[in-house]
């Protein structure tokens, strides 16, 4: 007989516990254990953790009656031969011991200690044979994976998103500063943002560039208005052009790209005003002989006119709001009101048509009509309509501005228009009507449009002007060796009127290409000639070839080096239609000419589109496409 909780029942013989059942018998007996000196010690206690007397607790220990404690394991199997169910097992299904004293479980925390310990002091001597369970080839795998799966979602130099948009915000007001080509401006900015993983999207009008970013971590959006306007800067542009690459190709960060670019932003102009007004004198002289068959007299009047005009237009244009809205009217009066001053003198001094073309060739709205024609080419409809209207309206102006001058001064001089005689007899006359026959010597009847020229005048007429061959050298139109020396230097002070450094190496480059170009435009009129838009054309296509062809291969701003080139074909190709104005003997072509003038240079600016846009896609026909970094009309 055995103590228990049974005493007067005869014990079973004891068979080992279920494994079920283990865990329960190992809880008493660290109970019983823990009870006294008197408790029957149990073989296992080795295995005894924490988790006993807490378990004893909640469990309900087997507790000593009187001086005996029944071993746990004689109790369940006397309850099991009794009938009487294990509480274990009442309503929770089979009893689970606790996860330190199971078999391939997690052992006790003395154990792991000390299973720590010596695979700690034993990882120098198994070279990494038995590595330790937190230390696994997996592990480290999927950490790599992380890692390299993370510094592909965005560049190292871009992770500052502030910086980021700072940037593209700076990057547009740099653009629009700058005269930028405005069909290309929405373009440049989608490339930087889709780089620098920005959200965003724009909006682009005349002169105003609207941004709005996207957050996607908070869900907001920011928008951003930037507003500039300002006339164009070769040296400005290609600077921000090389740090827009820079930043785009991962050489510098998004935070250095906004210094540089409020850096150049803050630069004041490379040239003073008076050196302005002399690169302007020297371009309206060139240009007066070369495309509107001025002589050597005529260029000194054009230059100081274009001068005058440069000068009012950087320092009282800039400082009074009321005078830049007016400011090209008024200098186109003027500047045609001393021209015909000075041609309807008696000896035939000077001509009337190149001297007020070439005074006011500097504030033609050529390259406005020349960037409106890409937009609406590019499907830029909004920006492209309204800078197409702008520039004829402008356009209408100036012809209207110029006759006023014109008239202003024969009325004011009733002699000046008898003075006028000559070059208006030489000029062509136009009837329409019919030659009938009055006898039988003549057989047929002609009807149409006839032209009456002097046959012993007709000759001596170019580009608008009389020339008589009797007249000494200083009155005669340039001869074409001169075209040799004339054209480059034009281009050398075209370009560094537009504000391109004399030091940089883009000066010799813009001034070959304009010379390219004006060669080719010459020799189409002497193969097409009156007409300016094909005559245009080939002189476009030569300078885009040349220009995104050094882009592709060298590595240059392909703009930068186009701009002088194409300012130069829109006064070439108007002065081979005979200038801005012409003399006129009607109150019809009085009114006729500001529209003919608006229509030749809309006629102009479509033949240099055409011409860029062939050159673009001979140029990036063939090889890797270019679009982050591409920067020309």
């Amino acid at each position: 007989m055995s103590s228990g909780p049974y005493p007067n029942r005869p014990s079973l013989p004891l068979t080992a516990p279920p494994p079920a059942a283990a865990g329960r018998s190992r809880r008493a007996s660290i109970a019983s254990t823990r009870a006294g000196p008197g408790a029957t010690p149990n073989r296992r206690t080795s295995d005894a953790t924490s988790y006993s007397s807490f378990n004893s607790r909640s469990e309900g220990s087997l507790k000593r009656e009187g001086s005996d404690t029944q071993h746990p394991s004689d109790s369940q199997a006397t309850l099991a031969s009794e009938g009487i169910p294990d509480r274990g097992r009442m309503g929770r299904g089979p009893p689970i011991a606790p996860p330190g004293l199971q078999e391939n479980r997690r052992p006790s925390i003395l154990s792991r200690i000390s299973s720590c310990a010596s695979q700690v002091s034993g990882l120098s001597s198994t070279n990494g044979e038995d590595r330790p369970p937190f230390d696994t080839k997996e592990s480290y795998r999927e950490k790599v994976q992380r890692m390299r799966s993370r510094s592909r979602e965005i560049i190292e130099n871009h992770v500052d998103y502030e910086g980021r948009k700072d940037f593209v915000a700076w990057l547009a007001k740099a653009l629009l500063s700058f005269g930028a080509p405005s069909h290309r401006i929405e373009s440049q900015l989608n490339s930087a943002a889709e780089i620098l993983k920005l959200n965003v999207g724009f909006v682009h009008l005349p002169n105003l560039i609207l941004i709005t970013f996207l957050d996607s971590e908070t869900h907001t959006y920011q928008t951003m208005f930037v507003r500039s306007g300002g006339r164009i800067s070769l040296t400005s542009l290609h600077k921000v052009h090389l740090v827009y690459r820079e930043v785009l190709r991962d050489k510098i960060n998004a935070r250095t790209g906004c210094i540089r670019i409020r850096k150049i932003l803050r630069t004041p102009p490379p040239y003073t005003v008076w050196m302005r007004c002399l690169f302007a004198f020297i371009c309206a002289s060139i240009i007066c002989t070369t495309a509107f068959g001025g002589s050597f007299v005529d260029m000194f009047i054009s230059g100081l006119s274009s001068s005058t005009l440069q000068f009012l237009g950087l320092r009282a244009a800039s400082k009074s709001p009321i005078y830049a809205n007016v400011y090209e009217i008024s200098v186109a009066i003027i500047v045609s009101f001393l021209a015909r001053a000075l041609g309807t003198l008696r000896s035939a001094l000077f001509c009337y048509s190149s001297i007020s073309s070439a005074g006011v060739v500097l504030i033609l709205p050529g390259f406005t009509i020349l960037i409106s024609a890409l937009e609406l080419t590019s499907k830029n409809i909004l920006c492209g309509s309204v800078r197409m209207v702008y520039a004829i309206i402008y356009t209408l102006f100036l012809g209207f501005s110029l006759t006023i001058g014109s008239d202003l001064y024969l009325v004011l001089n009733k002699h000046a228009r008898t003075n006028m005689a000559l070059i208006t007899n030489a000029e062509s006359q136009y009837a329409h009507g019919a030659l009938l026959r009055n006898n039988d010597t003549f057989a047929f009847e002609l009807q149409g449009t006839f032209e009456f020229v002097p046959v012993g005048e007709s000759g001596n007429v170019f580009k608008g002007c009389y020339r008589n061959p009797a007249w000494p050298w200083y009155q005669q139109p340039f001869p074409w060796w001169t075209l040799l020396f004339l054209v480059p230097i034009y281009s050398v002070c075209s370009s560094m009127a537009n504000l391109q450094g004399w030091d940089s190496i883009q000066l010799p480059i813009m001034v070959l290409f304009s010379c390219l170009a004006y060669a080719a435009n010459r020799g189409a009129n002497q193969l097409i000639s009156n007409r300016g838009d094909i005559v245009s054309a080939f002189g476009a296509l030569v300078i885009g070839l040349c220009g995104n062809a050094y882009s592709r291969v060298v590595g240059g701003t392909a703009f930068t080096s186009m701009v002088t080139g194409v300012l130069f074909l829109v006064p070439s190709a108007i002065g081979n239609g005979g200038g801005l104005i012409q003399t006129y003997s009607t109150s019809t072509q009085e009114y006729s000419s500001g529209f003919s003038l608006g229509v030749r240079m809309i006629q102009v600016a479509i033949g240099v589109t055409i011409g860029l846009f062939i050159s673009q896609i001979i140029v990036y026909a063939l090889g890797r496409r270019k679009n982050a970094a591409h920067f020309a009309f």
